[in-house]
């Protein structure tokens, strides 16, 4: 298992347990919940039996008691007849019961309180959709007893999920904030390591360069073809040692022909992998874009060679090169005749740690896609695949200028 897919794993653990102590929080809130609902209604039938009692007892010492039961208890509740007309209310916000009105005889600064009915009405809806009523038999009618939760039941219903919200923040902010300084130090790490491979390759490619120079004048060999590949391949070697050297610093864009761009490479690497596998150029040959020309042969790079061990036998590479003039836009589509890519694994393919190859880390599309989107400003994605007939991958860059002069 490579540590990319490893560090996955982690994190689907961890957020196995997040939810284990989540939901294990809920469960145990929800129990407190159901106890004082329990309980919060056995007060309200105390209450609802007291007042019945109240209207039957003369009895003053009992009426005191039946009032000081009524305080302690601090569920709200009305209380209705069987045709729904209230009768006693109690626990009710008194700020919201009455409404002030100005006198009938218009007195400067005297008024009057009125009970808000429509107060009464949406509070008695409210306790209806909360619990079922406590029936009572008073004298020769039956009332109903509607209660609805305390503030402190509420309170406690809505705390869980705040409780959760908070921790939640919390470790995403301590999770970013510890990402971001752990791949700061990694990102330091690698850098230091490309440029250090930058610097002592430096020595063997100059030694190599040295040593063609002067096989071309021992043996006259100036235009000796296999020569000139063995000189192609030490000039590549340099341009890898200078991709190197430029990892971790803002590369330069500079104004080139896409085509142009492409077909150097194209010939380049075409001679360098199997004879089946065919190559074609087509496109606009005057359209301009922003690049940075060895991070690019390394984008062109990685994309053919996943086109070529897709291929298996004979098979085709096509680059077509078009653009968007309204959007200002150059468009490089890169095909394969290829096994093809499953239509799930479009955005995977550029994950770290993806490949189907058995020795492989699965880097190449994600440097890919960092080179095109980070250093060009561009965008890289799979445009179409169909499994068994290839695939088609799409660079989009912005389009500097049209190139009038070689138009013309």
């Amino acid at each position: 298992m490579n540590p990319y897919q490893q560090k996955k794993r982690w994190k689907y653990s961890l957020l196995t347990f997040a939810v284990v102590i989540a939901s294990g929080s809920l469960l145990y809130t929800s129990y407190l919940v159901r106890n004082i609902a329990k309980s919060e209604r056995t007060r309200a039938q105390v209450w609802a039996m007291s007042m019945k009692q109240v209207l039957a007892s003369d009895d003053n010492d009992f009426l005191s008691y039946v009032f000081a039961v009524r305080d302690s208890s601090i569920v709200p509740a009305i209380v209705t007849n069987n045709r729904g007309d209230i009768q006693l209310s109690r626990g009710l916000d008194p700020t919201k019961t009455f409404i002030k009105l100005e006198a009938e005889d218009n007195t400067p600064g005297k008024i009057h309180k009125k009970y808000d009915i429509a107060y009464f009405k949406a509070e008695l809806a409210n306790m209806k959709k909360q619990h079922t009523p406590i029936k009572l038999k008073v004298l020769d009618t039956e009332w109903l007893v509607y209660y609805k939760d305390s503030d402190l039941l509420t309170q406690l219903k809505y705390f869980p999920y705040i409780q959760l919200s908070v921790i939640a923040i919390f470790l995403l902010l301590a999770y970013t904030a510890f990402s971001s300084s752990r791949k700061s130090e990694q990102d330091q790490v690698w850098v230091g390591l490309a440029k250090e491979t930058a610097h002592q390759l430096g020595t063997p490619i100059s030694s190599l360069m040295a040593w063609i120079e002067l096989m071309k004048e021992k043996f006259n060999a100036e235009d000796d073809p296999l020569i000139g590949e063995m000189e192609n391949d030490v000039k590549r070697l340099e341009i890898v040692a200078d991709r190197f050297s430029k990892i971790g610093s803002k590369p330069q864009l500079e104004e080139h022909k896409v085509y142009d761009v492409v077909k150097d490479f194209v010939d380049y690497f075409k001679i360098r992998v199997s004879k089946n596998i065919s190559f074609e150029l087509t496109g606009n040959p005057h359209l301009l874009a922003g690049i940075n020309v060895p991070l690019f042969d390394w984008v062109l790079e990685n994309l053919m060679k996943n086109a070529v061990n897709a291929i298996e036998g004979k098979g085709k590479i096509k680059v077509d090169i078009s653009g968007n003039k309204i959007k200002k836009q150059v468009f490089i589509d890169i095909s394969d005749t290829g096994k093809g890519i499953p239509r799930s694994k479009f955005d995977t393919v550029f994950q770290p740690g993806y490949t189907t190859r058995k020795r492989g880390w699965g880097l190449g599309l994600s440097l890919t896609k960092r080179m095109v989107e980070n250093y060009h400003d561009g965008q890289i994605f799979v445009r179409d695949s169909e499994m068994g007939k290839g695939t088609t991958f799409r660079i989009i860059l912005k389009n500097i200028r049209h190139d009038k002069q070689t138009a013309a």
